[in-house]
């Protein structure tokens, strides 16, 4: 890994033109999934899961990378479905090490979820997924916080 993290606030800025400039929701996203899939070198899927109508499943929202079959998945299972009942960050440096871990594919080595919320409630998750293992920094939490913060005007 030796490719430099891009520098955030150029990053951030992007994303606030994004947001700007794109309508509806779904066409921002994609956006955003794609500014990132080419922006971060150890960034191979980038994702983003909705709640549901029910409230207890996510749904599978705009991404970028190879397709998954895990386009809805109950709160509580796999990475994201706990990051829906935590409401909280994971970081996965190694996929393999965890028990409840749902694989999207056999070269996905390590996984980031962070949680969207709109006044407090849970509505979404920003979902990434690296082919390499233990990838993630705290370059990484500081963007994408930054980012699942002004996504919070969407919904």
């Amino acid at each position: 890994m030796n490719k430099a993290f891009p520098n955030i606030e150029k990053v951030l800025a992007s994303v606030d033109t994004i947001i700007v400039g794109s309508d509806p929701r779904n066409e921002i996203l994609q956006a955003i999934a794609k500014l990132l899939s080419e922006t971060i070198f150890h960034y191979d899927w980038v994702g983003f899961y909705l709640v549901d109508e029910s409230g207890d499943h996510l749904v599978l929202g705009p991404f970028v990378g190879a397709p998954t079959d895990h386009v809805k998945i109950a709160f509580g299972k796999g990475v994201c479905g706990q990051v829906a009942v935590s409401e909280m960050s994971r970081i996965i440096q190694d996929v393999s090490l965890e028990d409840n871990y749902l694989s999207c594919s056999s070269n996905v080595r390590s996984e980031v979820v962070f949680p969207i919320k709109k006044k407090d409630r849970f509505v979404a998750e920003l979902d990434i997924d690296s082919h390499a293992i233990s990838p993630f920094t705290e370059k990484d939490t500081e963007l994408l916080e930054a980012i699942c913060l002004k996504l919070e005007k969407l919904f």
